[in-house]
């Protein structure tokens, strides 16, 4: 329940205090008086985005807060509680909005710094507000499935559902990811053993690139080479007279040093010419001229020299690329193990979500007719006296269920029913809508309902019979009623009244004269006299007497 609202600094209103009460409370005023603004601070403090124009002009912040009473062991006091937001024994909660002059924002939690999302998660599970053209809401599809599981108060197995369809799906997800990966992880092996084939097929050996570069140098220019070689070996062999002068300087007869040095350095030379001419005639004779074998080794130079381009590395690289792409395929991990673990569990996911589904399509199949029964007696009551509300289940696989729920309706037993903004008329709607509307917040846990000229276009006995059902609702839910209507306000448990002087909007709780006395203007306007006021009086009087 609402307790208290504090607005500080918002459009108009430079500090206003507001404390609430149990039941059926009216809100009153002139148009253009200001009642928007109780709506607007409460709908920030709600979560809707905030604007730096909502802060009064001249301030630098606009501040709004409203303290709140749990139901004891709800869903909302155990969540706040596990959060460590509020204290294990406590039913108290305040929530506060601070707006800075240049639009950024703050929210809080009794006192702790929560995120505007996570404020708008509690603020849905504590108030809910429903405006001048709530009807058009209730065209869409996902509003009216809500109504019926608010009135089936089904909330805990939506979620429930919601859950298990999630979890379902992200597996779903995964295992389109994996079988992806695996086609790509397939498509790469197929590449590597191809390409492991090709290197298989040239077979190249460590040092063969080099030894086979040296070869082809050899045969390529092998016949140059044994030219040369013959004429060095003939030079090399034509050493008659250098031998002829060694001899003779080898018979002088003296010992000096330096001749003996010259007869040593002679014979050495003479050793080293003949070691020369012996080495190069043992190299002659692996020198070849072969056309063949050349052919034969520029063609496997060819094929190693066409690999490395076309994997883009140096020839001399190939060997070692070739060991990464054999380690790459033998390391290759297969996920097709992970990938039957998922199949298997999406399997059991799936039924797990249906059968969730299924529970919750029971429940909505049992309570359509209950709820369009309550809402048909509603319509009537309401002057709608043909009006009959019925429930479309369209099948449709969703995080919502196996179904999609659509609300009929027919205001002459002639016609056909029909979806809501099709058959009924403007003012019809509005009237159907605020039955539906009713009947399921009776059937919520929601302890506090907004209503924003919820009667408009009503009056006379339907308005006064629109007061008396939001009267009864006030029995278990907190109503606040924004209403243009004299019957509507005389039924309210509280009624206050939005004033304005100059640019300052105040709102105050009236005094039995007070209330008397507003009343008397809505009913005559600016000519209130004895009459008006007497009849205010009835009003209030019929009001208590039930």
């Amino acid at each position: 329940m609402l307790k208290q609202l504090t607005i500080q600094n918002y459009v108009l209103v430079e500090h206003l205090d507001i404390g609430f009460s149990n039941g059926l409370t009216t809100i009153t005023g002139e148009s253009g008086a200001g009642k928007s603004i109780l709506l607007g601070a409460l709908s920030l403090l709600l979560g809707e985005r905030a604007r730096s124009d909502t802060v009064r002009p001249g301030a630098g912040k606009a501040d709004i807060s409203a303290e709140f009473t749990l139901s004891s062991d709800s869903a909302l006091q155990q969540r706040l509680i596990a959060d460590e937001l509020l204290d294990s024994d406590a039913t108290d909660c305040l929530l506060r909005r601070v707006i800075s002059a240049e639009g950024r924002s703050r929210a809080f939690i009794n006192g702790v710094p929560v995120t505007l999302n996570y404020l708008k998660e509690v603020g849905d599970d504590l108030v809910e507000i429903q405006g001048q053209n709530e009807h058009q809401r209730l065209t869409d599809r996902s509003v009216q499935r809500t109504l019926l599981d608010d009135y089936a108060k089904q909330g805990a197995q939506v979620a429930k559902v919601a859950a298990r369809y999630q979890a379902w799906q992200n597996t779903v997800q995964r295992i389109t990811e994996l079988q992806q990966q695996v086609t790509t992880q397939d498509d790469r092996r197929e590449l590597l053993s191809y390409q492991l084939q090709e290197f298989t097929a040239v077979s190249l050996q460590a040092g063969e690139l080099a030894d086979l570069e040296r070869e082809q140098k050899r045969l390529a220019q092998a016949q140059d080479i044994l030219h040369t070689l013959n004429y060095a070996q003939n030079e090399l062999e034509a050493l008659d007279r250098l031998r002829a002068t060694a001899r003779s300087v080898a018979e002088i007869d003296d010992e000096h040093p330096q001749l003996q040095a010259s007869r040593d350095t002679l014979e050495s030379a003479l050793n080293l010419l003949d070691d020369a001419n012996r080495d190069l005639r043992h190299y002659q004779e692996h020198v070849v001229v072969d056309p063949q074998s050349l052919q034969e080794t520029e063609m496997r130079l060819q094929l190693i020299y066409d690999l490395a381009r076309k994997h883009r590395v140096q020839p001399e690289q190939l060997i070692e690329h070739a060991e990464a792409l054999a380690n790459e395929l033998d390391n290759m991990s297969s996920d097709s193990d992970e990938l039957d673990e998922l199949m298997a569990k999406q399997q059991q996911q799936q039924e797990a979500y249906l059968q969730e589904a299924e529970k919750l399509s029971k429940a909505r199949h049992k309570h359509s007719k209950p709820f369009c029964s309550a809402v048909d007696e509603y319509i009537h009551a309401l002057g709608i006296s043909q009006g009959q509300l019925s429930l479309v289940f369209h099948e449709q696989q969703s995080e919502n269920g196996l179904e999609q729920v659509e609300l009929h309706v027919t205001t002459n037993k002639s016609f056909a029913p029909g979806p809501l903004g099709r058959i009924a008329s403007g003012g019809e709607q509005t009237r159907i809508g605020l039955a539906i509307q009713i009947v399921a917040a009776a059937n919520s846990a929601l302890p506090c309902l907004v209503l924003d000229e919820a009667d408009v276009g009503v009056g006379g006995t339907t308005a006064d019979t629109v007061g008396r059902i939001l009267r009864d609702l006030a029995a278990h839910t907190q109503v606040l009623c924004v209403t243009h209507a004299p019957q509507v306000a005389a039924l309210g448990q509280n009624h206050m009244r939005v004033s304005k002087t100059g640019d300052h909007t105040d709102i105050q709780p009236l005094s039995d004269n007070e209330r008397v006395e507003e009343l008397a203007r809505m009913l005559a306007g600016a000519d209130v006299n004895t009459k008006t006021r007497t009849y205010a009086k009835e009003l209030l009087s019929q009001a208590a007497a039930g």
